[in-house]
């Protein structure tokens, strides 16, 4: 009966680090680049987009479709990011459980 109330007691201090976590992912920022530097896009590490720079040279509306294929390589890029960043978090909050493998808690 002591190890339940044990696993108790860590699974409730799990949920309280996972929203804390939760939390703390809203505010983290990563930086998406693409061409070099030339499109950069500000997310947080869940995905929300927060700005978009465009280097002035790349406004050149001949260009507009590769202008479209570099944004979507800086969104990709800081979505990979905060991929990372919150797989990088999951692993220090349940380091030490004994969590059945490939479990996904985010």
């Amino acid at each position: 009966m002591k190890d339940i109330m044990g696993l108790m007691k860590q699974a409730q201090g799990l949920q309280q680090k996972m929203q804390d976590a939760q939390a703390e992912l809203e505010t983290l920022q990563v930086e998406g680049a693409a061409g070099g530097g030339m499109v950069r896009v500000v997310s947080t590490a869940k995905g929300q987009v927060k700005s978009l720079h465009l280097d002035p040279s790349l406004l050149v509306p001949e260009e507009a479709e590769i202008l479209e294929d570099l944004i979507v390589a800086a969104l990709n890029d800081a979505r990979g990011k905060g991929e990372r960043l919150v797989a990088e978090r999951m692993q220090q909050l349940t380091a030490g459980l004994p969590l059945p493998p490939g479990l996904k808690l985010f």
